[in-house]
């Protein structure tokens, strides 16, 4: 590497670390940490697995509005300013989660919290993924996304920890809550440090075609709609259930932790079975070993089944989300813009269904195995329907 191949290298590597430390925050703490602090929170503030489906649906319904508000162009030359503006919203919501006990306000602050993880999430990931496709590099995407994953992990740790539990009579929610307030202000200053502007590319805005409704897209969008609802079930409740298992807290600490960890590596690994399986076939394969996942999460016993779950879990939902949007991407190239924002509208939709269903049903069986195995049978449907469906998408995929 020569002299002037040194800034470069470096100005990348510390774009990709904000742009991972930015998805730990917005992501893995701000949408994502509610699951390990829900058993808390039901026990703290006596909150129905209802209520419980509600506050999380109430999150999905901001990001999906967060995502959709975003897709106009009101935030072009702002996306820096924009993007740490939601960090900083995100820190501050964390905080206030631990200061309201009515499920109303709370479904509120989880709604708002969705709305800046959306921010972050699309602001900041076109910053990072714009230099990283700048620089012709294959890491960035894979660091910037992996921090989903850390930020899940370490949200399992804090939660485990608890350092301000019992502090000036704080309850063991409350003081999960604050944890992951101050865990997102340090992030929140640490990606402000390194995170860059926007790249200019000297492309203007290029109008794109109608959308073309071809059965593979239509397929594509059916089957990631219905994987938001499948996934969301397991990755809303997983710690709620091994609680109900009575698999203690170490167990909780521990699912959580194993689908942090997965998910951090699960998509640079799963490209290495790309060129062999294709990227319809790899979604499809994914689709189904979550499938297989979520039975094992209400077959197996305990302490093995919500750590089975949890791995399960954390190793295909990221690479799903992450190549359903690929995939729908490529089968429109000449709208591309118009396929995201329609896959991640599909995708809210069914995962704002899930929770309601799976909260509710819960109440009425006793237990969250009835709901997991819907989930798994829909997921088991959606890789059925790619599978069948595999040759037609591959060649639309190549043609």
């Amino acid at each position: 590497m020569t002299t002037l191949d040194r800034p470069l290298q470096t100005n990348i590597a510390a774009t990709a670390t904000a742009g991972a430390i930015a998805m730990a925050v917005a992501m893995g703490f701000g949408r994502f940490s509610y699951t390990p602090i829900l058993p808390a929170m039901m026990a703290d503030l006596n909150i129905s697995p209802g209520d419980a489906g509600l506050i999380a649906s109430a999150n999905f319904v901001g990001y999906l509005a967060g995502a959709i508000l975003a897709a106009y162009g009101w935030a072009h030359g702002h996306e820096r300013r924009i993007g740490l503006a939601a960090l900083a919203a995100t820190t501050v919501l964390l905080a206030a989660m631990g200061l309201s006990s009515s499920v109303f306000v709370l479904a509120l602050i989880r709604f708002l919290a969705g709305l800046a993880s959306a921010f972050a999430m699309i602001f900041i990931s076109g910053i990072v993924l714009g230099h990283g496709l700048l620089a012709r590099s294959e890491h960035v995407p894979a660091m910037h996304f992996g921090g989903v994953g850390l930020g899940i992990a370490f949200s399992s740790l804090s939660v485990w920890a608890n350092p301000l539990a019992g502090h000036a009579g704080l309850s063991s929610s409350q003081g999960d809550w604050f944890t992951g307030a101050l865990v997102g202000l340090i992030g929140t200053i640490l990606v402000a440090a390194l995170l860059p502007g926007a790249p200019s590319t000297g492309a203007g805005a290029v109008k794109e075609k109608p959308l073309r409704w071809t059965r593979p897209f239509v397929v594509v969008t059916l089957t990631y709609a219905l994987f938001g609802f499948g996934y969301v079930i397991t990755a809303t409740f997983l710690v709620a259930m091994a609680r109900d298992g009575s698999g203690g807290h170490s167990i909780e600490f521990l699912a959580w932790l194993l689908t942090g960890l997965a998910a951090a590596v699960s998509v640079y690994l799963w490209r290495l079975a790309v060129p062999r399986f294709g990227l319809a076939g790899v979604y499809a394969i994914g689709l189904l070993l979550e499938a297989i996942g979520l039975v094992l999460t209400v077959s197996l016993p305990l302490p093995y089944a919500p750590l089975a779950g949890g791995l399960m879990l954390g190793a295909t939902f990221m690479m799903i989300t992450a190549y359903g949007l690929q995939i729908g991407r490529q089968l429109a190239p000449e709208s591309p813009r118009k396929a995201l924002a329609l896959m991640t509208a599909a995708f809210g939709i069914g995962q704002i269904i899930g929770p309601l269903v799976a909260g509710r049903l819960a109440e009425r069986t006793g237990s969250f195995a009835a709901p997991t195995l819907i989930a798994a049978a829909v997921l088991f449907l959606c890789g059925g329907i790619i599978v069948v469906e595999l040759k037609r998408i591959t060649a639309a995929l190549k043609g």
